[in-house]
């Protein structure tokens, strides 16, 4: 059985969702993750003697996570609580300028209407048609297909899905598209903020990641204890269908022979083995970090090509001034001039993420927050000004009229060179390759690689950065895996007569 076994190497959450598609399969999987616990970048980490969600802080695309937990024949209700947001998020320029966006499409118009004009409140309502527009075209043949290209995904639909390709403006920038929908600078700023969901510019972007605003509109959850439950409650999941897990061990090195899979060992131990899927950042492989047997089977990254990475703070501190909600952007003043600075440096004053955790019945006192700003992914390259880019954060926050109380003890900073720890071979990117021009969605390797046995999940992966997406390659790669497999188990070796081994 273990040299029939299959290996994932990481329990990110594509890691998890192979993991359990497999197991449910009946197949023998073993999990080897370097870190303490599941999850991968949906950590949890603990500052004041209290947990706060250090990673993802919302889910969308719910109908994935269905399929999962529905695969294994488990509902999805006994293992978390899903709880759906009603006020997606608060923005601000200014002490007097915000806006909040809503789940209900009509509220958010409304919103719009009161702080940018009648005008602005129709075209985003056209805006949203066309978000919407772009992810029907491009859900079934792009997001759930193994390896599309520019060609199948055009001919996916005949004609008709030529036509659909073509309304979808492949080949404009998320800002010029934008531009044909809002008159308000602000307007097109916060939408073009969905571009750095992916890690990258909304100034070379492809308009496409519009899709993201209708993504939201149909769902945004938390989870209730954590989005860290999520992870905790795939793992379990997937022990109780037999996967193994192997914590504080990193894989070191991935054997072939004849071009096959064979093993993958770790510092002290070889686990044999028929396939491999890879649940780390592919450039990972590309670097020669799971030796150079399937060193090839990825093309690397190079730094340029990096997406964006962050620095973060999880904190308990008290906030003053501002009426926070759960969800808030504090945006820069000159939004060209922040994305030319991060493709080397930081900016003097940075759009502001602020997640606070506590914010549904939170009265007063110390509250769990998670702060963020974008960097570039130099982890590996240049020294970390912690301190300047601490003090412009919170200098714009002061602008928009939020004071905290901020006390050092009760902070956890990460900033792209413990990203990069964490995540290697990336200079801590967190999305993998940015999505700059409209190929860029088609050079994110595949599920599948030239390398028999070998396979890729994850966040770098087709078809893409995300919660959502990060499972949906897990379920990609498994279904590449079986499908492979099942074809070599038609095929087995049978004696003849004169002695000769055929198919």
């Amino acid at each position: 059985m273990s040299r029939d076994r299959i290996v994932i190497i990481g329990a990110g959450m594509g890691g998890l969702a192979a993991a359990l598609s497999l197991a449910v399969q009946g197949e023998e999987v073993l999990v080897i993750e370097a870190q303490g616990a599941p999850g991968g970048k949906m950590r949890r980490l603990t500052a004041a003697g209290r947990d706060i969600d250090g990673g993802p802080t919302v889910f969308t695309m719910r109908w994935v996570l269905d399929q999962v937990f529905d695969e294994a024949g488990a509902a999805l209700a006994e293992h978390v609580t899903l709880e759906p947001l009603s006020t997606l998020a608060r923005h601000a320029w200014s002490a007097r300028e915000r806006l909040d966006l809503h789940a209900d499409l009509k509220a958010s118009a409304d919103a719009i209407g009161a702080f940018a004009g009648a005008g602005e409140a129709r075209r985003f309502l056209d805006f949203s048609a066309e978000a919407k527009r772009i992810y029907q075209t491009l859900e079934r043949p792009f997001l759930c297909a193994q390896r599309p290209n520019p060609v199948t995904l055009a001919m996916a639909n005949g004609l008709p899905g030529m036509a659909a390709m073509a309304r979808i403006n492949p080949f404009e920038t998320m800002w010029k598209g934008l531009g044909r929908h809002f008159r308000d600078p602000r307007l097109r700023q916060l939408f073009g903020r969905y571009a750095t969901y992916c890690g990258s510019s909304p100034f070379l972007a492809p308009a496409t990641l519009m899709l993201v605003a209708h993504v939201e509109q149909a769902g945004v959850w938390t989870v209730k204890g954590g989005m860290h439950e999520l992870a905790l409650a795939l793992e379990a999941l997937a022990r109780r269908r037999g996967v193994t897990f192997r914590y504080g061990e990193a894989a070191t090195e991935v054997a072939t022979e004849g071009g096959r899979v064979i093993a993958v060992s770790t510092a002290t131990e070889r686990f044999d083995c028929s396939a491999v899927i890879v649940n780390a950042d592919s450039n990972a492989v590309a670097e020669g970090l799971l030796g150079n047997a399937v060193k090839r089977a990825v093309a690397p990254v190079t730094p340029q090509q990096r997406s964006l990475s962050a620095i973060t703070w999880a904190a308990v501190l008290e906030a003053t001034g501002f009426p926070l909600a759960r969800h808030n952007v504090f945006f820069s003043r000159d939004y060209a001039a922040e994305f030319r600075t991060l493709t080397t440096g930081y900016p003097d004053e940075p759009t502001v993420y602020l997640c606070a955790q506590d914010r549904e019945g939170h009265a007063s006192g110390p509250e769990r927050l998670l702060l963020l700003v974008n960097s570039p992914a130099n982890g590996d390259r240049a020294p970390q000004p912690h301190q300047r880019v601490e003090l412009a954060m919170r200098a714009k926050l002061a602008q928009c009229g939020l004071h905290l109380d901020w006390n050092p003890d009760n902070i956890i900073m990460t900033d792209p060179a413990r990203f990069g720890s964490l995540f290697p071979a990336t200079g801590g990117a967190l999305y993998g390759r940015a999505s700059h021009g409209w190929m860029a969605s088609f050079q994110r390797p595949a599920a599948h690689t030239a390398i028999t046995g070998l396979y890729l999940a994850g966040g770098s992966v087709h078809p893409g950065p995300g919660v959502p997406m990060a499972m949906l390659s897990g379920r990609l790669a498994a279904q590449s895996l079986m499908a492979s497999r099942a074809s070599t188990r038609r095929f087995q070796s049978a004696a003849t007569v004169g002695g000769i081994s055929t198919a």
